[in-house]
């Protein structure tokens, strides 16, 4: 049987559908009433990402990934359609960083257990866009997203899929 092309882009779609949450969650923090009771995040992001701000020092030191918290020490949150900018303190001094929300990698709510995990596209199709052959077979990129909880598991995209 043959599967067709996703000409539509499904995974893509998901992938932004779940990002619009980390979005909506960030704008709640940035609001007049910051952060209700006792939400906080743990932003895990790519620090070499299109788009990403951050220190120099910062980059030197996590050249791969990098999770920052927002909780109770963070200052001018501004959240846009794609990125968000927010002030932390990094060795007692205030740096500003930017974030592109593509560069997110995983949003994770300790105070209700609920996080986001996002796979990134690999990085064979950008050569392939280019007229390169992949270097391997390409595994197929997935957004996972679900509550976290003792009595739940996450839910991969992979299970609905035609092998």
């Amino acid at each position: 049987m043959l599967v067709a092309d996703d000409l539509i882009g499904y995974e893509t779609l998901m992938q932004d559908a779940l990002r619009s949450v980390v979005r909506t969650a960030l704008q709640q923090a940035a609001s007049t009433n910051g952060l209700p009771g006792k939400h906080h995040f743990y932003i895990t992001f790519r620090t070499h990402g299109e788009g990403v701000i951050i220190p120099d020092h910062l980059r030197a030191r996590y050249p791969e990934e990098m999770t920052i918290v927002l909780e109770h020490q963070f200052w001018d949150l501004e959240v846009y359609a794609d990125r968000f900018r927010v002030i932390l303190k990094f060795s007692g001094q205030p740096q500003p960083i930017t974030i592109p929300l593509k560069a997110i990698t995983r949003f994770f709510d300790p105070s209700v257990k609920f996080g986001l995990q996002f796979e990134q596209p690999p990085a064979d199709e950008a050569r392939m866009a280019a007229g390169d052959e992949p270097s391997a077979p390409a595994p197929q990129a997935r957004a996972e997203a679900a509550p976290v909880s003792e009595a739940s598991a996450v839910v991969s995209l992979d299970a609905f899929r035609k092998k």
